[in-house]
């Protein structure tokens, strides 16, 4: 589509040229309007592209993983702690849709994650990531568990100074989440020196704004480097911060900013698409 762009816009303008050239009455408000037009059919030609772009990704199909990938095989220097799989996070329980303690993420989130990875072990680091692609039957299953004022089993570690009642005004829980398109994960470093996590000053998922990534609060110097660390890393290779969460980033341009994807978190939905990933 570009080439074909290029070269008419190009013949359009000669031809304005020439005609002028051979004497054959064309005008200075011609050739003005000759171009004028070209310009007209090349916006028109962008727009058509930005069009079938988009109609690219209406016709997704949002149970396939085709064009996810597994970070334990593609990006193979990071640590998986996956929480959700676990007890260990605001619910209490394991979530629905995490079949498997393994991350996913679209290719194109994966390729630049490969990127963020070097420059950390380069640092001294290593990334642990708590979470990836996760399915909307998970955020349905923290829509249910926000309903339920009663059970407040992890407020102690999780959201101490909230009510739960609040966690939806305040944005906490919501009906979409961005990691649900692929291109979003959640993480922290490890230090390879002191084989323990850094220090944040806060803990992945504190609901409270001690997690934003610009709170300085009681937080100490050592603290506030650490974040920026992270932050820096993880900019520098293509993906954007959230500013209510230190550990949550996107990747810039990710591939499907307007797909919600339904299928569960386990090696067996990209192993469907053609992916072979070994026995552990």
């Amino acid at each position: 589509m570009k080439k074909k762009k290029i070269c008419f816009t190009l013949a359009l303008t000669l031809s304005v040229i020439l005609l002028s050239a051979c004497g054959q009455g064309t005008s200075n408000t011609d050739e003005i309007t000759a171009e004028t037009n070209s310009t007209e059919i090349t916006t028109e030609m962008n727009t058509t592209e930005n069009t079938a772009s988009e109609n690219e990704e209406d016709n997704v199909n949002e149970a396939s993983a085709q064009d996810f990938v597994s970070l334990a095989e593609e990006v193979p220097d990071v640590i998986l702690e996956i929480r959700y799989y676990s007890t260990y996070n605001f619910v209490g329980d394991r979530i629905d849709g995490y079949n498997e303690p393994c991350a996913l993420l679209t290719k194109e989130a994966a390729e630049a994650l490969k990127g963020a990875a070097s420059d950390a072990k380069d640092k001294g680091y290593m990334l642990k990531i708590y979470d990836a692609y996760r399915p909307q039957e998970a955020v349905n299953n923290f829509i249910e568990w926000a309903e339920d004022t009663n059970d407040t089993r992890m407020k102690e570690y999780f959201y101490p100074e909230l009510d739960k009642s609040v966690l939806f005004d305040q944005g906490y829980i919501a009906e979409k989440s961005g990691h649900s398109r692929g291109s979003t994960l959640d993480l922290t470093l490890f230090d390879m020196d002191t084989g323990k996590d850094v220090d944040m000053g806060g803990t992945f998922d504190y609901f409270g704004e001690l997690s934003h990534p610009d709170y300085t609060g009681d937080l100490t110097e050592e603290q506030i480097a650490n974040r920026n660390i992270l932050r820096d890393i993880m900019l520098n290779n293509g993906f954007k911060p959230l500013s209510t969460e230190w550990w949550h980033f996107t990747l810039e341009d990710e591939p499907y900013p307007d797909t919600y994807f339904t299928f569960p978190v386990e090696r067996e939905s990209v192993t469907a698409q053609g992916e072979s990933l070994p026995n552990n």
